[in-house]
């Protein structure tokens, strides 16, 4: 029988052992009912905790195919709503803390990309020369814009095959909301620099010229993200003349310049399973989220091989570090009272087409 939800001010205060024991228990008492995904960027004290980890479409992916009936994501918003899309009807996305938003995601709302589409049509017909493609760090609306403009999602790790689809389709791309994935992604494929422009959002017409949107092919929209934004070539050039045998790993949410720079690129798993894959006596550079590279560095570390974070000063996502292990005891234990708190619910008027784009994603992945 459901009882009065249990405030979270009984949760605040707690010492993060405290917190743990109270997880533990309650996790006991919801048994199957319930599985923990635990993002990559998670702190330590959250992440133990996880019962599935990885990535965020890895794991929304397999919540869908557990037998939970409460899929607790710990990671951020828009983490939650690909698990919600993709979930059955009888499963239930929780994100533990609805402040555990993503700064990139938010530098693409629905508004301003349909006034985008609106400015691109006074110098072309969008929908029949552009593919809106949406990294899946995106809010659910703008998966809708893609699923109904006929576009698509991609990730860190397949992007460059979603670009070669999008070209198919259309002669243009529209990529947002990370500037950096895009041209990374479209430098791969052999796109000249000149070809990839940046649509600022704030600006009229993105402030480019007609020309400048008639000549490229692909629109980067001015979103980056705020961690691998630190990170700077002068970095690597120092790790290179202290250690000249290291080796260099960024995720492609770095700069140009960085990525350039590195001698591998790749998604979160990527950089992990590289690292893992390395021989004994490696040194790696690694050019993501602090909790990740200080994981990575103790998994590997009886194996001989150092693993190093890039940025100069203490580099954590922000958004990502809201899920601490109060906000998880408190929604555990609210679950396991019969409490429904912080559903992450998409509206079925968004996840429809955004899960015709994610489909589109899945059968060209």
């Amino acid at each position: 029988m459901q009882t009065a939800a249990i405030s979270f001010d009984k949760f605040n205060a707690l010492a993060n052992q405290e917190a743990g024991e109270r997880i533990r228990a309650a996790r006991a008492r919801l048994g199957k009912r319930a599985v923990i995904l635990g993002h990559h960027y998670q702190c330590a004290e959250v992440f133990k905790h996880a019962d599935l980890t990885g990535d965020s479409l890895k794991l929304s992916r397999l919540a869908a195919q557990s037998d939970a009936e409460y899929i607790v994501f710990c990671g951020v918003h828009f983490m939650a709503e690909v698990a919600d899309i993709l979930s059955r009807p009888d499963q239930i996305a929780v994100l533990p803390d609805l402040a555990a938003g993503c700064s990139m995601a938010d530098m693409a709302n629905l508004a301003k990309v349909e006034r985008a589409w609106r400015e691109l049509a006074t110098v072309l017909d969008p929908d029949q020369q552009i593919t809106p493609v949406s990294y899946i760090n995106s809010a659910a609306d703008l998966k809708a814009f893609c699923g109904a403009h006929g576009g698509i999602i991609c990730t860190s790790s397949n992007a460059p095959q979603i670009l070669d689809w999008s070209f198919k389709q259309r002669p243009k791309v529209l990529f947002f909301p990370d500037q950096h994935l895009g041209r990374w992604s479209g430098y791969q494929m052999g796109i000249p620099l000149g070809q990839m422009v940046v649509w600022n959002p704030d600006l009229e017409m993105g402030g480019l010229t007609a020309k400048q949107i008639r000549e490229a092919k692909i629109i980067l929209w001015h979103g980056f993200c705020s961690v691998h934004q630190m990170f700077q070539p002068t970095q690597i050039s120092r790790f290179r003349a202290q250690y000249p045998e290291g080796r260099v790993i960024a995720h492609p949410e770095c700069s140009f310049e960085v990525c350039e720079a590195a001698d591998e690129v790749g998604s979160t798993e990527r950089i992990i399973a590289t690292v893992k894959a390395s021989p004994s006596g490696t040194r790696w550079l690694v050019g993501t989220e602090l909790n990740l590279v200080e994981r990575l560095a103790g998994e590997v570390k009886p194996e001989g091989k150092i693993a190093q974070f890039m940025g100069d000063v203490i580099c954590m996502c922000p958004t990502m570090q809201r899920i601490d292990p109060q906000h998880l005891a408190w929604t555990l234990e609210n679950l396991a009272e019969g409490n429904i708190v912080n559903r992450i619910a998409v509206p079925a008027r968004e996840a429809a087409p955004a899960k015709i784009a994610l489909e589109r994603m899945f059968s060209v992945s």
